[in-house]
């Protein structure tokens, strides 16, 4: 999907990397005891749209619509993080 992601560990959770800084990363429901899972993106995503934005996302399941929103997100945050 991405080969420009590095694939890491931050603060003990799963995460992918452009160019040594952490781009995206999840948080499981089960480590945190909550309700639900989150992907979140980090200000070297650079998804800013406007004064205020969404920067983690819940994930209640994993289905085809979720994973294309995913995708299309990371690609975004991607296009962005390398200067649009």
């Amino acid at each position: 999907m991405a080969p420009d992601l590095t694939p890491r560990l931050w603060y003990g959770m799963p995460a992918y990397a452009l160019n040594g800084k952490v781009v995206c990363f999840y948080q499981a429901a089960a480590k945190f005891k909550t309700r639900y899972g989150t992907l979140g993106f980090s200000d070297a995503a650079r998804l800013d749209d406007g004064v205020m934005w969404p920067t983690a996302y819940a994930l209640t399941t994993w289905t085809p619509d979720s994973r294309t929103q995913v995708k299309n997100l990371i690609l975004r945050a991607l296009r962005e993080g390398q200067g649009g």
